[in-house]
């Protein structure tokens, strides 16, 4: 497979803000890539130097294997899909597909027939001939999708594109595009900040932080091997525990919380006596002692809350006297079900926490 976009030691500086920090990143051939983070984390501003729409302050972007820094966006052969859509409201939904053809002058015939195949792709044959305003949220967002599509781009951008819509067509949406970057195994770069979004539906994800490229790998690898405490917080949730190496053993330590708990951990490189770390447990890897067997020594808690929401219980435990964990378990009909203020003992594998050093 080969590379699609390359970008190399990308910088953009707005005045004195460095928005984007030396960024390098490959897109493979028929990926889906999510770039992730939150607001102000770079991504959009790395999407619009692809796109061509900001010149880099430094740095190369390569499209097929040519660069294409400071080639003018309608040489890129990339298609881009907006949140808000960007129709034109006076056009039909014909006329808004057909547009960027008749823009590089192709023949009627042809673009009838690129038209048609657009329409269908995206399951709306049959609206032609509607407006913008007479069509719902989800139908403009597909609208505007066969519109980047028609040309056959090598390259399609989406930025933050189902945004506007309610959680349940949003979730459809997804893997509607899914399904159709598959169809066409067309490479996407998509911005979001929603990392179930981009769990559900990337091939690859490159999480951004103030400007930097935090890690990029598979949801899978970013949700069990998160390289930092940032990535680990932002994809999922974790619960975090500060302390202070007590022991080392040959393969685990021992970390002590000011509070006074002792937490086995796996020994990472630059694991000293004394050296401050934070660990990081899943809610969900953790376990009450009457479900499962430990291989972690256990803790003992007061439940301080729990709180229902349908598909699971998340319950808030206080173990000794400052550190809150939180816990979520399956809502099924076998599990157990703890009660506000009742005493728990906690255990979790050992392989489950990770060591962060600060």
């Amino acid at each position: 497979m080969g590379e699609s976009v390359g970008i190399y030691s990308l910088t953009k500086m707005f005045g004195e803000v460095k928005a984007v920090d030396n960024v390098s990143l490959l897109i493979k051939e028929g990926e889906f890539m999510i770039l992730l983070g939150p607001s102000g984390s770079g991504k959009t501003t790395l999407l619009l130097m692809v796109a061509g729409f900001h010149a880099p302050t430094s740095g190369e972007i390569y499209i097929g294997g040519k660069s294409v820094t400071f080639v003018h966006p309608n040489k890129r052969n990339i298609g881009m899909v907006f949140q808000n859509y960007a129709l034109f409201p006076h056009m039909n939904v014909y006329d808004n597909i057909a547009f960027s053809l008749k823009v590089r002058k192709i023949a009627q015939g042809e673009i009838e027939s690129k038209v048609k195949k657009s329409l269908e792709l995206v399951k709306l044959k049959g609206y032609e001939w509607r407006y913008p305003n007479q069509l719902s949220g989800g139908q403009q967002q597909r609208v505007a999708l066969a519109r980047a599509l028609v040309y056959n781009p090598r390259v399609l951008l989406m930025d933050e594109p189902l945004g506007a819509l309610d959680k349940k067509l949003r979730e459809y949406m997804q893997l509607e595009i899914k399904r159709i970057q598959e169809n066409l195994n067309i490479t996407i770069i998509y911005v979001t900040h929603d990392q179930e979004e981009a769990l559900t539906i990337s091939d690859e994800i490159a999480i951004m932080n103030q400007g930097n490229l935090e890690q990029v790998g598979t949801p899978e690898e970013l949700y069990e091997q998160p390289a930092n405490k940032f990535v680990a917080d932002f994809i999922g949730e974790s619960n975090f525990i500060s302390g202070k190496v007590f022991d080392i053993e040959e393969s685990t330590c021992i970390v002590v919380t000011d509070n006074g708990l002792r937490i086995r951990a796996p020994v990472i490189n630059g694991i000293v006596l004394g050296r401050q770390v934070e660990l990081a447990i899943r809610p969900e890897r953790i376990f009450f002692l009457d479900e499962n067997r430990s291989l972690s020594e256990p803790l003992r808690g007061i439940v301080e809350e729990r709180i229902y929401i349908g598909e699971f219980l998340k319950y808030i435990v206080r173990v000794g006297s400052e550190q809150l964990l939180t816990i979520n378990k399956q809502n099924t009909h076998s599990s157990v079900k703890m009660d506000k203020g009742g005493v728990v003992s906690l255990g979790w594998n050992l392989s489950d926490v990770k060591v962060f050093l600060d």
